[in-house]
């Protein structure tokens, strides 16, 4: 590859990181954004904008891809504004995957405005790509800078390099140009300006030229030259000629620079560690810095000291001198450009520190080294600093403040702006006001001319500030800490000179090893001192701080390193101007955390004074750097500092995960869990500070929401009286955290740990916990009040319930007031989650147990018991039955505790407001309502009678039968229906529901199968409603004909599907739709009529008899029967019962017939009766007889007993028995009627009659369910019987020309079906 050539992968990579950074952080785009909000974008590139953020942060793909269309189609149609068009063109690129037309938009950026591209929308791509090629353009700036400098005539200023005056910068560019002439400010401005000019014109070339190569080089090959760079010629050459630089030249220089490393300004100990320092040729510390790129930072060099007397002394005295700055040229050459920036991402490494007014006014432009009283505002008759301009250092005569915030002299910001500069002196922020400035700022210059008046002796200089008595500033004697106290030099001690000495040589030395001596011999003194005054105030000021950080930067050495962070860390503890100062640039703090990463864990204590935001910490990786500290053994050496790199580590974790997303919170969350630094942190919970008490507190609060099985060891572990100690000390913020912790630690899966927990809450700690929770409670905002009012309430009831309690008032009327309050959904759902938790059921992992225990005690308890299996499993739980068996004990006289304060609280008063969330649209709360709802009426069942249940019948009947009727979630009616069943049991409560019984009724029955509850309510309702005939109200639901296969024999239903069998040999299989059966199936295999089918579960297998003398065997599948097999039997088969390995059926003959399917063998039983139907359940055999009799034979000992005996013929007519069904214990047999009773009722352990239906019809077929029993009769008519009182309820008539052949009921017993001689088939269900 050519030398200084581009590839597009090259570019590809560093535009993709800019919008890979910029599409994630919304506020470095709203940053861009700004920066052309002085362009007025027209409406349609607003609505793109907002296009394009809806994209990104938008989760659906179809979303995404349809704005990414729109914004596309609005921005190629803008016509204005060109910039900020190509901007969000290439986001939206960007996002659509398309890399190289998002390049080609942000590079028409560069070339339509290349200076706002470098300043504000990409300074570090512009660093990146663009930078590489300018070094000619940095050696032009550098040739002719030093050409108007070394013009000035003024005999200050001596470039000589031999001599010994030490070299000063002013503290900002105005006092810079205060020391020139007006012709050389002049020329300074003008190059300043040309040199802006000319990186822009270069911008637009490169710009041109890495399209070119986007363009055309595609695949790489054949690469695209690197334009020449355009200079114009200064000096002897008119304005108007230009040269060009090869930019192969440059690249040369460049890689001899080794301009393209990763860090720009050197420093191994966050870099490489076998790089060593470098010094420019003379051996000093490399000053050099690229002009203009970004605001400059003010070096500590700028305040030395040169002599007045004498201008050409060779030594420094401190009595006998007065300071006078000298330009300092600064010289960019190729040899000493080093890689100056310590984070490539951030431009602000390579800047100087900016001063403030305030720290201007701080600090002398002569003499760090002065007395304490030297800045403005230390001496009795020295001016506020706030009454002194920083551009001319008098005080105010004519004051304008800017829209910066800044104030000025009139007439110095004036000249300002009219020599060209456009932004504020001191923030370098961009004024748009232009020449026009603000009116004079009148409240200022009364503050001033009132000073003056108090103070009519004061004589302020700008050099040596205020003069209240005839003594030179910088006389022969220097000012202590006390302003009253005039001290000769000759009585200072040797400790305190040997400081200045080394805060001058710190301050303006320009060899690096003599400013790491300095760093050394300052910290010495401060250990001897033992932090005095005087020196705390001479090592605060900016300059002194400033040259800490420049040596900090450029020193190798760890000793120093560690001094500097020290001296920093301890001066920052005491006083928080140092502070201010250290956070005037962001990348002080990123070095700091840097430092903290490579190993200097002392580092971490100053970042924690510095404070930085969370989201940057974050960006910072520094979790896991903390995750070390706090492992003991990781700390190793570390000096003594105001606090401890562990108490740093906690405090800055705790701010971290207060403040960040929930997204990144939840990855921290997990890296401090893996880290298994929770007992590290409890410890702090025994701390000195009470920051680090509430870090603490913060962290292992967010670590029990997260992962709840933690809790188990924090309650185990934990200190509290500590935490307790400090509740009276904290903010509302911070209490309102400790409540949170405290009422998160109380959810423990056993009753005993938590009592445990309270009774320490209560009697540990100083103060009263009890009165210092009420007292926050009467003051916290409603959103946070529940959490507090219940772990007040948990406390008070750890004693029996009294009759009154102040405690128990307060927090109940909270409570209720908190869920009452419609207009702040959250403080409602808090205290409805607070009411439900205070039942005291928790699994494990804190997870509330109580819709699980709600629905266990309806007799739904699958769930329960999976959940409470899954949790054990999960975090290893087993528990002794005995201590279960206590603890359960335990946890059912807390919520009994619990349930009655509650309850009784101004006679159920509570009732009313859970009513009001029942009706509420939110659905969380309207689920958290009806299970605190139902959990409390079920308590008023258990709890004694005190009236309240007519209060809750009130309030909450109705909403609870509304939501047995229609609620769809099967759980949240087994949850009402608790509530009913204790108004079931209240005669008041029975009476209101029977206006409602049908639908009741109705409910019951379709849960009565999962419900034990609901089994039981029904048999209760049943008892108490039997005579009433419209409780049992049939409907028909639909009649299909098949006459056309003949009479309908045999029904049966299995998995949702009806069978029918049909006198032409033929099968049915219909799909049971709920209001219709609709044919799925039609089979004929048998060549005459099917006499019988049976089910058998446990193969999901279909057998059919039938007159052909064959049993088929169908497999039963979703789209109906597949034929399996045939049995030949050598009998016609006129009735069929199947178990696993046998057959039963009635033949043409005497007896009763079982077949083997393993061998093909039969055997005949019974052989002397004639069967008519037959009953198989458990191993035995029940036959109907022609004769009347019953028989019950053991298929597996052969033994037989009489149920019922045989009548003996003394009349005629024979009575038969039709039909025969066993059901939950019961054998129900159908015959004619002798005694008036047409099915009678045997019990099948003792063979005793329980019962009989005394029907007038004459029965050919039964049905039996739940809780009816169908009778088919001989006339068309269906009768419908109470299974529990045996009395009629209903009939149902098919046709009365037509028999009833058969009956069926569906699994649920919900739907009868009816097979006629007509050969129809009829559905009925209950209406």
């Amino acid at each position: 590859m050519a030398a200084g050539t581009t590839t597009p992968a090259h570019i590809l990579h560093h535009t993709a990181t800019f919008f890979a950074e910029t599409l994630s952080r919304p506020h470095l785009r709203r940053h861009v954004f700004s920066a052309f909000s002085n362009r007025l974008p027209s409406k349609s590139l607003v609505f793109a904008s907002q296009t394009i953020e809806n994209a990104i942060s938008t989760t659906s793909s179809s979303i995404r891809s349809s704005s990414l269309r729109l914004a596309e189609k609005l921005l190629s149609r803008a016509s204005d504004n060109t910039c900020l068009s190509s901007f969000l063109l290439s986001l939206a690129y960007s996002l659509s995957h398309r890399p190289v037309d998002a390049s080609l938009s942000l590079l028409d950026v560069f070339r339509a405005d290349p200076s706002l591209c470098r300043r504000e929308i990409a300074p570090f791509l512009f660093e990146e790509m663009f930078l590489s090629h300018f070094l000619p353009v940095l050696d032009w700036y550098n040739h002719h800078r030093s050409n108007i400098l070394a013009s000035n005539p003024t005999p200050s200023y001596n470039l000589d390099s031999n001599s010994d005056e030490r070299l000063s910068i002013a503290s900002n560019s105005t006092t810079l140009l205060s020391k020139m002439s007006g012709d050389q400010a002049s020329a300074l401005k003008d190059l300043e300006r040309d040199y802006e000019d000319l990186l822009d014109e270069n911008c637009r070339i490169f710009a041109g030229y890495f399209k070119e190569v986007l363009l055309q080089n595609k695949d790489e090959k054949n690469l695209v030259a690197p334009p020449s760079i355009f200079l114009p010629i200064r000096s002897n050459i008119e304005r108007g000629d230009e040269i060009v630089v090869s930019s192969d030249e440059d690249k040369k220089m460049i890689n001899s620079q080794e301009f393209g490393s990763t860090n720009r300004r050197y420093n191994p100990m966050w870099t490489e560690a076998d790089k060593s320092i470098e010094l420019s040729n003379n051996g000093t510390k490399n000053l050099s810095r690229f002009p203009s790129f970004f605001p400059e930072r003010v070096s500590p060099r700028f305040f030395t000291r040169n002599q007045v007397d004498d201008p050409n002394a060779t030594h420094y005295s401190s009595s006998d001198s007065e300071a006078e700055t000298e330009v300092e040229s600064i010289d960019i050459n190729k040899e000493t450009i080093k890689p100056m920036a310590l984070f490539d991402s951030q431009p602000a490494h390579k800047q100087k520190r900016p001063f403030s007014a305030e720290e201007s006014s701080r600090s002398s432009p002569f003499s760090v080294m002065g007395d304490v009283d030297s800045s403005i505002g230390g001496g009795k008759h020295t001016p506020p600093k706030d009454f002194v301009c920083p551009i001319t250092t008098h005080i105010f005569d004519d004051p304008v403040t800017l829209e910066t915030g800044q104030t000025y002299e009139r007439k110095a910001i004036q000249e300002w702006l009219e020599r060209g500069n456009s932004t504020c002196p001191i923030t370098r922020q961009k004024l748009h006001t232009g020449t026009v400035l603000p009116k004079t700022n009148y409240v200022l210059k009364r503050l001033i001319a009132s000073w003056k008046e108090q103070n009519p002796g004061s004589d302020y200089s700008p050099y040596g500030g205020v003069q209240a008595v005839s003594e030179s500033k910088f006389g022969a004697s220097i000012r202590l800490a006390s302003p009253n106290s005039v001290i000769s030099q000759a009585t200072v001690d040797a400790t305190m000179s040997e400081l200045r000495l080394a805060i001058t040589d710190l301050c303006t030395s320009e060899v690096l090893r003599d400013a790491e001596m300095a760093v050394l011999r300052i910290e010495r003194c401060w250990q001897e001192a033992n932090a005095d005054s005087e020196m705390m105030a001479m090592l605060s000021k900016p300059p002194v701080v400033n040259g800490f950080v420049e040596t900090m930067f450029n020193s190798v050495d760890t000793k120093v390193l560690r001094s500097i962070v020290f001296l920093l860390t301890e001066l920052g503890s005491r006083d928080d101007n140092v502070i201010q100062t250290l956070k005037r640039v962001d990348s002080d703090v990123e070095c700091f955390v840097e430092l903290f990463k490579k190993g200097l864990i002392e580092a971490l204590v100053l970042v924690h004074l510095l404070r930085p935001a969370a989201e940057s910490l974050v960006d910072m990786d520094i979790v896991d750097y903390l995750l070390e500290v706090l492992d003991d053994n990781a700390n190793g050496d570390v000096p003594k500092m105001y606090i401890t790199a562990k108490t740093a580590a906690v405090i800055l974790l705790g701010q971290i995960l207060q403040n960040s997303n929930e997204a990144t919170l939840t990855e921290i969350l997990k890296s401090v869990l893996s880290a298994k630094v929770i007992e590290k942190v409890l410890s702090s919970l025994e701390a000195e500070r009470v920051e680090e008490k509430v870090a603490a507190v913060s962290i292992l609060l967010r670590c029990m929401l997260e992962d709840g099985k933690c809790r188990n060891i924090i309650a185990s572990k934990a200190k509290l009286a500590g935490v307790l100690e400090i509740f009276v000390d904290v903010n509302d913020y911070e209490r309102f955290e400790i409540v949170h912790f405290l009422s998160e630690l109380i959810k423990l899966n056993r009753r005993s740990l938590n009592e445990q927990i309270l009774h320490i809450l209560k009697e540990e700690g100083t103060f009263s916990t009890m009165h210092s929770l009420l007292t926050y409670l009467q003051n916290t905002p409603q959103t946070q009040s529940p959490i507090v009012a219940g772990l007040l309430l948990q406390l008070d009831l750890l004693v029996e319930p009294r009759k009154m309690s102040i405690y128990r008032e307060e927090v109940i009327d909270a409570l209720i007031s908190s869920l009452r309050n419609s207009e702040s959904p959250v403080a409602q759902i808090s205290a409805a989650e607070t009411l439900l938790s205070l039942q005291g059921r928790f699994s494990y992992s804190g997870k509330s147990l109580s819709r699980a225990i709600l629905l266990k005690r309806a007799g739904i308890d699958r769930s329960y018991r999976a959940f409470m299996r899954k949790d054990q499993r999960r975090h290893n739980v087993s528990a002794d039955p005995q201590d279960t068996m206590e603890e359960e004990k335990a946890a059912e006289d807390w919520e009994k505790r619990v349930a009655f304060v509650l309850v009784s609280h101004e006679f159920g008063l509570l009732f009313e407001a859970l009513a009001e969330g029942l009706d509420n649209t939110n659905e969380d709360l309207y689920s958290i309502c009806l299970m605190t709802a139902s959990w409390l009426v079920h308590m008023l069942s258990i709890l004694p009678d005190t009236g309240i249940v007519g209060a809750a019948r009130v309030c909450l009947l109705k909403r609870f039968v509304s939501i047995f009727r229609s609620d769809k979630n099967t759980e949240n009616r087994v949850l009402s229906m608790i509530a009913l069943n204790t108004f079931v049991h209240d005669p008041e409560g029975l009476h209101d529901l029977s206006v409602h019984m049908k639908d009741i009724l109705k409910g019951l029955r379709e849960l009565k199968k999962s419900s034990v509850m609901a089994f039981e309510m029904l048999k209760v309702l049943s008892e108490e409603h039997d005579t009433s005939a419209d409780l049992w109200n049939h409907q028909e639901l639909c009649q299909e004909d098949c006459s056309e296969n003949g009479e309908v024999l045999t029904i049966t239903c299995f998995k949702g599907k009806l069978f029918s069998g049909h006198s032409d040999g033929t099968i049915k299989v219909w799909a049971n739709k709920g209001s219709m059966i609709q044919i799925i199936q039609e089979v004929r295999e048998h060549t005459k009529p099917v006499t019988s089918l049976a089910v058998l579960q446990s193969t999901d297998n279909l057998y059919s008899g039938s007159l052909d003398r064959t049993v088929r065997v169908w497999s039963v599948e979703e789209d109906g029967i597949h034929f399996e097999q045939v049995e030949e039997m050598k009998d016609q088969i006129n009735s069929l019962v199947v178990a696993n390995s046998m057959a039963c059926y009635i033949p043409q003959g005497a007896g009763v017939k079982v077949h083997t399917w393993n061998n093909g063998s039969s055997k005949l039983l019974n052989q002397n009766k004639y069967a008519k139907c037959l009953a198989l359940l458990q191993g035995k055999l029940y036959c109907g007889c022609q004769d009347n009799s019953i028989q019950e034979i053991d298929l597996v000992t052969g033994t037989m007993g009489n149920i019922q005996n045989g009548s003996k013929k003394l009349i005629k007519r024979a009575s038969p028995i039709y039909a025969l069904q066993v059901h939950d214990g019961f054998i129900y047999a159908a015959s004619s009627s002798f005694d008036g009773s047409i099915v009678k009722i045997w019990s099948t352990s003792n063979y005793n009659l329980v019962g009989s239906l005394a029907s007038t019809m004459e029965v050919r077929t039964m049905a039996v369910g739940s809780e009816l029993i169908y009778l088919g009769c001989k006339g068309g008519t269906v009768e419908v019987w109470c299974k529990n009182k045996y009395n009629k309820v209903e009939t149902l008539q098919t046709c009365s020309t037509t028999k009833i052949h058969c009956l069926a009921l569906d699994a649920n017993h919900d739907m009868l079906l009816v097979g006629t001689s007509e050969g129809r088939i009829q559905s009925w269900t209950l209406s």
